[in-house]
């Protein structure tokens, strides 16, 4: 698990606590979802590139770092994806955004793709996957494998929880995708959800169950 990283910070770890209650309702669930994929970009985005320029401050000049480069994409995870995008286009507003819709048959746990909308030139930018949950791996991996198609190589996949079988689905299939994760919790039970997790994070959100 070299490739995952876990965002340990005490902020984090309280809203992820009060999203893990069941009795949250939906609206703030979703407030406290944009609230920790904030907290997360700043870690996921940590090292990007800068570049120094000169500029005038009210004082005098200055030479000060700017981002470097083509603007970062982020790809949410449809439907539950979308809950982490505002947060981290809070973060860096000029991002671009992509699309990928997957659901999990609920007999294989496989990964179905119905929709995928990218842009053109993502080979020469940095993608962010988002999902809330890493739990079997196989959207967040085929979502990653249709980005490699169109041409992606700097690629980085951001979750609230993960388990243990799913990070190590993702690692065996994108040894190169390093993972950013609030949580590692304990495991799968036998339909794929991940415990003790917070259950189904797309009807948490939209309270649809």
């Amino acid at each position: 698990m070299s490739t995952l990283v876990v965002v340990d910070h005490p902020l984090v770890a309280h809203k992820l606590s009060l999203m893990r209650d069941k009795t949250t309702p939906s609206a703030q669930f979703r407030t406290l979802l944009r609230e920790i994929s904030l907290l997360l970009g700043y870690e996921v985005l940590r090292d990007l590139p800068t570049e120094l320029r000169d500029i005038e401050t009210p004082v005098g000049p200055a030479r000060t770092p700017f981002l470097k480069g083509k603007k970062l994409v982020f790809v949410p995870i449809l439907r539950a994806g979308s809950g982490l995008l505002d947060g981290l286009l809070d973060l860096v507003p000029s991002a671009r955004v992509g699309h990928v819709g997957l659901y999990r048959d609920p007999k294989t746990l496989e990964a179905i793709e119905y929709y995928c909308k990218l842009p053109e030139d993502i080979a020469q930018r940095l993608a962010v996957v988002v999902d809330p949950m890493l739990a079997t791996g196989h959207s967040a991996a085929a979502a990653i494998s249709r980005l490699k198609g169109r041409g992606a190589r700097d690629i980085r996949f951001a979750c609230l929880l993960a388990a243990p079988e799913g990070v190590a689905e993702l690692a065996r299939a994108h040894p190169d995708v390093r993972v950013f994760t609030a949580a590692l919790d304990t495991r799968l039970n036998e339909h794929g959800y991940i415990v003790p997790g917070l259950g189904d994070a797309g009807d948490r959100m939209y309270g649809t169950k």
